[in-house]
């Protein structure tokens, strides 16, 4: 079950520029010499504890947030001109690190470990609606704006609590994730979503509500 934090509906396009302007930053899934860099600097300060591998995993994104909240930056895990200039590092010198191909690959996946995580035994339709609600918050201020961000936020989703994103994704789940990347929107901009038999929260049935799919209340 999604986490009752709030935002509002985007369109589709402007998530894919988000996505363009991000692919020139180093962020969860990028990998090559600048991060390194940062893993480096970040380790020698005492963030970071992982292999200096060059890989933007977990470990990476929690210490570069780390890195940004001790220093008054936005906190969205996002090695960005202001991040990287913070550290002391070039922001315009390896931008090739955050576009290997593997980036849109490792988004893709990671998508899918949250839908089989969260909304296998939903229907199709459902499983596409819930990654289109992580796309929808990663626009929108109040939220991190990768999906990375969107799905670590500490306490966001249920299934990261619980380490069901762990478990290896289905094929359904992986198409149910292309087809939220590719602009498929059946949640229609929700930006939560709660099992009604389940939710406990009062508050979340004040949120204005788009439809139900499946076990799934939609709502913005």
């Amino acid at each position: 079950m999604v986490s009752l934090i709030t935002t509002t509906y985007i369109y589709r396009s402007d998530i894919k520029a988000l996505f363009q302007y991000k692919a020139a930053l180093s962020y969860y899934g990028s990998t090559g010499q600048e991060v390194k860099n940062i893993q480096y600097k970040l380790s020698n300060w005492g963030y970071y504890d992982g292999a200096i591998d060059g890989e933007y995993g977990y470990k990476t994104y929690t210490a570069v947030r780390s890195f940004q909240y001790k220093n008054g930056l936005t906190v969205d895990g996002v090695a960005g001109p202001e991040t990287l200039s913070a550290l002391g590092l070039s922001t315009g010198a390896t931008k090739a690190a955050s576009t290997s191909p593997s980036t849109g690959n490792r988004n893709l996946d990671l998508l899918a470990h949250l839908i089989h995580g969260e909304a296998r035994g939903e229907p199709y339709i459902g499983q596409v609606a819930v990654a289109a609600v992580v796309l929808n918050r990663t626009a929108d201020s109040r939220f991190p704006s990768t999906i990375a961000g969107v799905i670590y936020q500490p306490g966001a989703f249920d299934a990261v609590s619980d380490g069901q994103i762990d478990l290896e994704p289905t094929s359904q789940s992986i198409k149910a994730a292309q087809d939220a990347l590719n602009g498929w929107d059946p949640s229609e901009g929700a930006v939560y979503y709660f099992n009604p038999v389940t939710a406990t929260s009062k508050w979340i049935w004040s949120r204005e509500i788009i439809k139900q799919i499946g076990k799934h209340i939609f709502a913005r």
